[in-house]
């Protein structure tokens, strides 16, 4: 059988179906190239906001309630997100149910009316939302670290945007930043579990046949330069501080990626990395410390996050420093090397055993590289990294003049991180 099968529309909406023929439940996706890099600074926000909307009434279901109580009376469970550069609206039932939920999310994505009263309303909702990422320190440092990396460009923004921006938004926003990017062009439909392949296809065909086909309009290009590094320190009275200390490194279809996924294995990917064994094992200093990278369209970053004891920010950033001299300057061991390896392919097949995590898989891959690479090209392209393939990554990617520092905690002076900040 084969992993995947992929089909196109007339007007140019792709469709993706994982099939799975033992799973007990069943996915439908649905991700459009929109996010905070296709946003000005006028309507930042306005992604996430839209997503919102969209499950807050349709044409054929007035309300919200009327969306959420028929897919929870079929056991759904069903959700949105939205990122720099996609939106996705997904429901997972059992797979008796995968055609019902289909026409239910496939309603939200292309009929959503956009009350005005639900609008003014949705926009507390939203501001509560950036209220609680403010309580959040582990998950704000991360856009503490992007707008140091990238200041005040899309990429640098936050996804929910700003307070000030939501409250200015109008349906005639929401509706005009619609029509520029939510086009069959730019769609992909995925299907993932046990499902009828003929009767899933023809019901896409059917739902979405007359999307809209007009332009779609673009993202400006990240501009990513550094010439020093770069420390930003946001103080907030806390019992813990969260860092997040890395580097720019290159665009998704770089084809260095699976050596960069090897490296932040090595260095952060479980209990017996590198950064988990110095920083918490032998120092004691934090609860969490992980190493990754983040690769989008037109450029990237790699990071390692932690959080730590106030006491020992200096301490802990002076040991990640140490470490990531080392694998910049030294071949890891060939026990290190297939330890990593067999840890990130064991973590990948166990997480494609759900369907939402295949429809994953597969429909970012045809949203942004408009190809596939199956679970098996993936695994052979791990097992082809050598030694030096992580050595020179490393050494592509880790230079003084493009390390960054960002930092939330009961810090006030920075300077003292600032001279600490060199290999």
């Amino acid at each position: 059988m084969k992993e995947y099968k992929k089909y196109k529309l007339k007007n140019g909406l792709r469709v993706i179906l994982a099939p799975k023929k033992d799973s007990t439940a069943s996915t439908v996706l649905v991700l459009v190239e929109a996010g905070s890099k296709y946003e000005t600074k006028k309507i930042n926000g306005i992604s996430h906001f839209l997503e919102h909307l969209c499950f807050k009434g349709t044409k054929n279901r007035p309300t919200a309630l009327n969306i959420s109580s028929e897919l929870e009376s079929m056991g759904a469970v069903s959700n949105a997100f939205t990122g720099h550069e996609l939106t996705g609206y997904f429901s997972k039932v059992r797979s008796a149910k995968v055609e019902n939920i289909l026409d239910v999310i496939a309603d939200v994505y292309l009929n959503s009316i956009f009350d005005a009263n639900e609008i003014e309303k949705e926009k507390g909702v939203i501001i509560e939302e950036i209220n609680m990422y403010e309580d959040m320190p582990m998950r704000k440092v991360n856009d503490i670290f992007t707008d140091l990396l990238y200041k005040d460009q899309p990429a640098g923004w936050d996804i929910a945007g700003e307070r000030d921006v939501i409250k200015s938004l109008t349906r005639e926003d929401i509706v005009n930043y619609r029509k520029k990017h939510y086009v069959a062009q730019a769609t992909t439909v995925v299907v993932a579990g046990a499902f009828d392949e003929k009767k899933i296809v023809k019901k896409i065909e059917k739902l979405f046949k007359d999307m809209p086909t007009t332009k779609k309009y673009g993202k400006k290009k990240t501009l990513d330069k550094q010439s020093k590094p770069a420390v930003s320190v946001k103080f907030k009275k806390s019992d813990q501080s969260h860092i997040v200390l890395g580097f720019r490194s290159f665009d998704m279809y770089d084809k260095r990626k699976t050596a960069l996924s090897i490296l932040g294995d090595i260095l952060g990917g479980g209990m017996s990395s590198r950064l988990f064994q110095e920083v918490r094992d032998k120092l004691g200093a934090a609860y969490y410390v992980r190493a990754g990278a983040d690769l989008f369209t037109d450029h990237g970053f790699f990071a390692v996050s932690a959080g730590l004891d106030n006491a020992r920010t200096e301490q802990v950033v002076k040991a990640i420093l140490k470490e990531l001299r080392r694998i910049s300057t030294e071949l890891v061991t060939e026990e290190e090397l297939n330890r990593s390896k067999n840890h990130f392919i064991g973590h990948l097949m166990i997480g494609l055993e759900t369907s939402d995590e295949l429809a994953n898989f597969y429909g970012e891959q045809e949203l942004f590289k408009k190809e596939i690479h199956t679970p098996k090209d993936l695994i052979k392209r791990v097992k082809e990294v050598t030694a030096k393939d992580v050595l020179k990554v490393a050494k592509d990617i880790i230079k003084n003049k493009n390390l960054n520092l960002a930092v939330i905690g009961p810090i006030k002076d920075k300077k003292k991180l600032e001279k600490i900040l060199k290999l």
